[in-house]
């Protein structure tokens, strides 16, 4: 995994336009918006009260979400009747490419987490567990954050990684409801905040030192240190003799994750010029293009060709 930080920092006032990278996260990274992505893939659910029985979560709440998820083009908003005219919430196209980020999600929750119970998600294709790995969709061949060398745009930073949210960062794993089909409660450690994001992205763009993530992140040192300690806990990041954090086999695997939000948010959600991470799978050569594979027949996954198993009969695609 090589890096290239950005040859000189941005101008005064080139700045106030976020990245790509930094746009999704102030999207995306909170726990109730992934569970609400994942049930929505998951058990098709489309109806504000199908969520709020589903996930035990508060009117207020699943309110806010919804609404930010529709404002950035994630769901859209259509009326159906059932007595009266009510709204449904369908994912839109951008929405619907978000199946290979939360897959990846959970591929690395059964690789590297013990978590019991986990769904088993079915190739169609080859009737198999496809238990995916990451891909080049260049060369074909598995890819690894150690196969990637990334360069940096002058105005791709971390200072501003979204807009502040107007509700309390959610309640972390452990303190609540985690009976939930398909829970992945070391992924939600990472990515269920922007700060948590933010701070292992810095750790895969070669940062190393406290003063140097504060400095990147522009987060306070409590907040910092609160999350260097439970990524360090968690087996993503550990302290060498220097004291600096480096990731570990554990972190680096979750590049598979990182590189779908980053192929995604770089599609979806272009930013200024000069804001993106340019990731080249160095073996071929080839600018990041992510797919998932299965480890059975190794063909490259496709959305209306898995299922995950849910006990029964698959779900219609």
């Amino acid at each position: 995994m090589e890096t290239t930080n950005p040859p000189v920092a941005p101008a005064a006032g080139a700045a106030d336009g976020r990245s790509a990278l930094g746009r999704a996260l102030g999207i995306l990274a909170d726990r109730w918006v992934l569970l609400i992505l994942q049930r929505a893939f998951l058990l098709r659910i489309r109806t504000f009260a199908g969520w709020r029985d589903e996930l035990g979560i508060s009117e207020s709440v699943l309110a806010v979400r919804l609404k930010e998820l529709v404002a950035h083009g994630i769901f859209e908003r259509t009326p159906y009747r059932d007595g009266r005219t009510r709204s449904e919430y369908r994912l839109t196209g951008p929405g619907l490419r978000l199946w290979s980020f939360l897959v990846a999600i959970h591929s690395w929750e059964r690789d590297w987490a013990d978590r019991p119970g986990l769904l088993t998600l079915v190739h169609d294709s080859c009737g198999a567990d496809a238990r995916p790995y990451l891909g080049c969709g260049g060369c074909g061949k598995p890819m690894t954050a150690r196969d990637t060398r990334t360069v940096r745009g002058p105005l791709a930073t971390f200072d501003r990684v979204g807009l502040p949210r107007h509700h309390r960062r959610t309640v972390r794993a452990g303190s609540g409801r985690e009976d939930y089909i398909g829970y992945c409660p070391h992924s939600m450690e990472i990515l269920g905040d922007r700060r948590s994001t933010s701070v292992l992205a810095a750790a895969f763009l070669g940062i190393r030192r406290f003063v140097d993530f504060q400095q990147e992140i522009g987060i306070a040192p409590s907040v910092l240190t609160d999350r260097l300690k439970r990524f360090t806990e968690l087996g993503v990041l550990r302290t060498d003799t220097e004291g600096a954090y480096r990731l570990t086999d554990q972190g680096l695997a979750f590049f598979e994750v990182l590189a779908f939000l980053t192929d995604w948010a770089q599609r979806e959600l272009p930013g200024p010029a000069g804001s993106d991470l340019a990731i080249t799978h160095r073996p071929c050569g080839t600018p990041l293009r992510p797919v998932l594979v299965c480890r059975f027949c190794h063909g490259t996954l496709a959305r209306r060709e898995i299922h995950f198993d849910l006990g029964g009969p698959p779900p219609a695609h």
